[in-house]
C-alpha cells in the first residue's frame, strides 16, 4: 500500500470512529425523556453561568502570572502548576543567510537544520 492509500485507508477508519460516536450519542440520546433532558438543560445553563464567571478568573490570572514571568525571566513553581519561563526562539532570514554564504562560506559551518516532521490535516 502506497502512502496515499495509506491516508485513504486512515480517513476511512476516521471516518468509522466518527460514524460509532455518532450512533453511540443517538442510542444514549434515545434513552433519555423530554423530562430528563429538560433536567440536563436547566443543570447545563446553570453550571454555564458559574462556569464562565470561573474562565474570566482564569483568564485574568494566567494573563498576569505570565506577564510576571516574562518580567522575572525565570521559571516560577507553585505547589500543583509551573510557569516555565522559556527565552524568546531566535530566527534567521534564511534566503539571505543562503545569499551571504556564497561569499562567506564559513557561514555554512552555523547552519543547522532539524529533522523533519509531518502533522496530518483534514482537507
Amino acid at each position: 500500500m502506497n502512502t496515499q492509500e495509506k491516508l485513504n485507508q486512515l480517513a476511512e477508519y476516521m471516518a468509522q470512529k466518527e460514524l460509532m460516536e455518532l450512533d453511540k450519542k443517538k442510542l444514549i440520546d434515545a434513552v433519555y425523556t423530554d423530562e430528563i433532558r429538560a433536567k440536563i438543560a436547566d443543570i447545563e445553563a446553570e453550571f454555564s453561568d458559574k462556569s464562565s464567571g470561573v474562565d474570566e478568573n482564569i483568564a485574568a490570572i494566567t494573563k498576569e502570572i505570565k506577564d510576571e514571568v516574562v518580567a522575572l525571566g525565570d521559571t516560577v513553581k507553585g505547589e500543583n502548576l509551573m510557569a516555565v519561563y522559556a527565552k524568546g526562539r531566535v530566527s534567521w532570514d534564511t534566503k539571505t543567510l543562503d545569499g551571504l554564504m556564497l561569499a562567506i562560506p564559513q557561514l555554512a559551518s552555523a547552519r543547522k537544520q532539524g529533522d523533519p516532521s509531518v502533522s496530518i490535516r483534514k482537507i
